[in-house]
């Protein structure tokens, strides 16, 4: 899908949407990504159903749908002490967890024990329960990108989409970092950043990550472009969370909280003539 083209630009804007990830982890996470919603440019936001703060973020979604508001399809739980699992009954999705009835930590997990139908029960019961609870998401994307663990979960992925009528985020670049042929897994019609911006590992450790920031605001390039960051407070609720996880943990989600709701980083949009766009814009020029 042409999204410029659909949304009526022409192929020269710079098009933004700065989203923020993994609302309904925690309380911290809750809290910063409604500051950032509220004070500051992120624009677009999405909610891990099966986290024990999810109920906080969807009552904020319900009461406050003038916001982009997703589903952040989760089936990993990364974090070494803080752990959840699926919303099903384990014994209706264990391949889907762990000895102890967890997410696995990670993707290769996942991609070698979960089996097809079960991904497809969970993530399709995910998307009940947000919808149950009243909600009326803009869109879909997943949780470390775990939909790209197999091409057959990114088929189950793009299915839902059509099922329930809402865009799915789909990108190259993320989909040849997960080790599959991008040319293969997508289609003309797939909704496709042209570009992805996450903060980098090596840049938070130089204390350089709103430098970063800086950098791509600074040089975005025309076109659909995305940019993930995960706003949360480094309280000790995430510091207990992210523990001996430096990378996307407690410190860098405080940065990220502080450059998006920063003034600069307002001036910066304004001066480099970035236009931010929402997937509700994106949905209703699908129709």
């Amino acid at each position: 899908m042409d999204v410029l083209g659909a949304l009526g630009y022409s192929q020269n804007e710079k098009l933004l949407m700065i989203h923020a990830d993994d609302a309904g982890l925690s309380h911290s996470e809750n809290m910063a990504t409604i500051d950032a919603l509220e004070k500051g440019s992120v624009n677009s936001y999405s909610i891990m159903v099966p986290c024990p703060w999810s109920y906080e973020m969807m009552e904020f979604a319900k009461n406050h749908p003038q916001y982009d508001n997703g589903i952040h399809l989760t089936l990993t739980c990364e974090w070494e002490k803080y752990r959840f699992g699926p919303i099903l009954p384990i014994n209706k999705v264990p391949s889907l967890v762990d000895e102890n009835g967890h997410f696995y930590k990670k993707r290769e997990l996942l991609h070698q024990h979960a089996s097809n139908e079960e991904v497809e029960k969970e993530l399709r019961a995910q998307i009940e329960r947000a919808l149950g609870f009243g909600l009326k998401p803009t869109h879909l994307d997943s949780h470390m990108y775990s939909v790209g663990a197999r091409p057959e979960f990114l088929e189950i992925y793009r299915d839902l989409g059509k099922t329930y009528d809402l865009p799915v985020f789909f990108n190259r670049q993320l989909i040849t970092e997960m080790g599959l042929d991008a040319e293969k897994c997508l289609f003309e019609n797939d909704v496709v950043a042209d570009r992805l911006f996450l903060g980098r590992f090596a840049d938070f450790e130089k204390g350089k990550l709103a430098d970063y920031y800086d950098h791509v605001l600074d040089n975005l390039p025309a076109g659909f472009n995305i940019l993930i960051l995960h706003p949360a407070f480094d309280d000790r609720e995430m510091q207990g969370i992210t523990v001996n996880h430096p990378n996307f943990g407690s410190a860098w989600r405080q940065v990220d909280h502080d450059y998006f709701t920063s003034e600069s980083c307002r001036v910066k949009l304004k001066e480099n003539k970035i236009r931010l766009i929402t997937w509700r814009e994106i949905k209703a020029a699908m129709k």
